[in-house]
């Protein structure tokens, strides 16, 4: 056993023997933390980096024709102020021109001192590139770097009419010192024919439904935020990509109970209304989409010391879902504006929401056709049971949201038919037991969207199936102090997450498959980490048509223990 693992352990059994099981008023948990420099356990000589895996680029090998610079800009005491904003140019005649086979978005991060976690979001135009959130950092200081592929986006970065726009949302005060430096820029890679007759061509036009561009805040179910667009006539196709993340009280919502328990125990916590949330899409009143998020741990969650210095799975670069509203053209295309509203169903306060409608366009042609066809209204279909006794209780939701729409344009590229389905399965456990010092959490969502594209003859022109699934286990033992001090605790925690995709066009097939698992414990005071120890492992493997990737990460009391990577194939895959 190693000298620090050594002292861990001491120190674990020396906050064990000042604690008991037994609690007259437990703290939320999960919950957010900070690991305050006054009472660090580690302080670097030299300041850290800190790293999300991510699957490699080809772009990180190659040298951009050029970088351009978005934004640099330091977010001190920014909570409560309007965003920063700075007017967009496009990069130099120089620079490689359109279309670009690659554009990557790069952002670089560096802060130290105290400071909790913030999300924050990157905007061009109103359309979002980019939902990240920050590092926890150290007296030393930390940096990191956020690298994304935003070819998606490439019809802004040509326009001279744009703002750029960041919110990051931070407090700066004698408690919380820590400040957060960006730097944000664009590398374009040249022009390669290969590499863009491979995937699809970048939307025309791009549209954002945003509040004044930024996120909309939404903070209870029945609220519904929505902009009025008018589609141009010669549209062929349109995709929703939705961004989202949640926090507050409903940070953790997959461990949330409902308001049942904390009613009966008279709990002083707002995080209830249970372990279900769906993200709604609907255009003029009609639901034509929506999303089971994958929740996010944000690096002050659950346990901090988890995630340094590997992060949390997407706490970077958060996942955006795309929704094919393609079927919808035939009741879009009439001039007129038609409103797009966002929602949280079984939402409570807070979650940040926005969308970017990307529109491709018949160059053939001033105005198309376009019918709808079959409408099948989303069918939920949920059941919840609830134990309850006291502080202890079991409480299970077992949810399918199935739904199913096609639709016809013709334009110059035919009479092309589209049909949407989708489904989604979403199973949870919230079990408290030990009169709720013991609360164990279970989560498993899978999605599955099929888009299929016909022509007149019935003939099959295209097909994309994408599959996600997001197991979750996050177990926490409250161990209470047997002093007075009832803001000191000890908390043993286990996370086990993971991010597993498949993406299908046609024959080709794409799977990745993202695990963490993490356990350790730490000694709290209110909300500060005094002591602690903590472990986590992460496996993130690629698999296509023309070969694999796998790397595995172990990190253990804030440094790295183990990385390797190989790019030989497993014999079989799995999830």
């Amino acid at each position: 056993m190693s000298k620090m693992n050594q002292n861990g352990v001491v120190m674990f059994f020396t906050a064990l023997a000042f604690l008991t099981a037994t609690t007259v008023s437990l703290p939320s948990s999960p919950d957010r933390f900070l690991k305050s420099a006054l009472t660090s356990l580690r302080s670097p000589a030299l300041p850290q980096e800190y790293q999300e895996l991510t699957l490699q680029s080809p772009s990180d090998h190659l040298t951009p024709s050029c970088s351009h610079l978005l934004l640099r800009h330091s977010f001190a005491n920014t909570i409560n102020k309007p965003p920063f904003t700075a007017p967009y140019t496009p990069p130099p005649s120089d620079c490689a021109s359109p279309p670009w086979s690659r554009v990557v978005l790069d952002l670089r991060a560096a802060s130290s001192g105290d400071q909790y976690d913030r999300i924050s979001g990157l905007w061009l135009g109103g359309v979002e590139l980019l939902r990240t959130s920050t590092a926890e950092p150290s007296p030393t200081g930390i940096f990191w770097k956020v690298r994304k592929d935003v070819t998606r986006y490439s019809s802004l970065f040509t326009r001279s009419d744009l703002n750029v726009t960041m919110m990051l949302e931070n407090i700066v005060n004698d408690v919380y010192t820590g400040i957060y430096h960006i730097n944000v820029t664009l590398d374009f890679y040249e022009f390669n024919p290969i590499e863009i007759l491979s995937r699809q061509s970048p939307a025309d036009l791009i549209a954002p439904v945003s509040n004044d561009g930024v996120w909309f805040m939404i903070e209870n179910a029945e609220e519904s935020y929505s902009n009025r667009i008018a589609l141009p006539l010669n549209t062929r196709k349109i995709v929703l990509e939705l961004y989202v993340s949640s926090h507050g009280n409903d940070e953790f919502w997959y461990s949330n109970p409902p308001d049942l328990y904390i009613e009966t125990n008279k709990l002083a916590t707002g995080r209830g209304n249970g372990a279900y949330r769906e993200v709604v899409v609907k255009i003029d009143g009609r639901n034509v989409g929506s999303e089971v998020p994958f929740p996010v741990i944000f690096t002050g969650g659950i346990n901090p010391l988890f995630w340094e210095p590997v992060v949390g799975i997407g706490a970077f670069n958060l996942p955006s879902y795309d929704i094919d509203l393609t079927p919808f053209l035939g009741m879009l295309l009439d001039g007129k504006d038609h409103e797009f509203a966002l929602s949280v169903n079984n939402g409570i306060s807070y979650w940040l929401v926005d969308a970017n409608l990307h529109i491709w366009l018949d160059h053939e042609s001033s105005s198309v056709e376009a019918g709808s066809g079959f409408y099948e209204s989303p069918k939920r279909h949920m059941v919840r049971r609830e134990l309850l006794e006291e502080l202890d209780g079991s409480f299970k939701v077992e949810a399918e949201v199935r739904s199913e729409f096609d639709g016809w344009v013709k334009s110059s590229e035919g009479n092309l038919t589209t049909m949407v389905k989708s489904v989604f399965k979403v199973g949870s456990l919230v079990k408290f037991e030990k009169d709720g010092a013991y609360k164990r959490v279970e989560q498993r969502v899978e999605t599955k969207r099929v888009v299929e594209v016909t022509n007149e003859s019935g003939e099959q022109v295209n097909r994309v199936v994408q599959q996600r699934s997001y197991p979750r286990t996050v177990i926490t033992s409250t161990l209470r102090g047997l002093s007075n001090d009832k803001d000191m605790y000890v908390l043993v925690t286990n996370v086990s997450q993971a991010l597993n995709e498949r993406y299908s066009v046609g024959e080709a097939l794409t799977e990745v498959y993202n695990r963490q698992d993490s356990d350790g414990w730490m000694q709290v005071e209110d909300h500060n980490v005094l002591a602690g120890e903590a472990t986590t492992r992460q496996s993130l493997r690629y698999i296509d048509e023309f070969g694999c990737y796998s790397r595995t990460v172990v990190a253990a009391n804030g440094e790295i223990d183990q990385d390797s990577s190989t790019d030989t194939c497993p014999s079989s895959s799995s999830s």
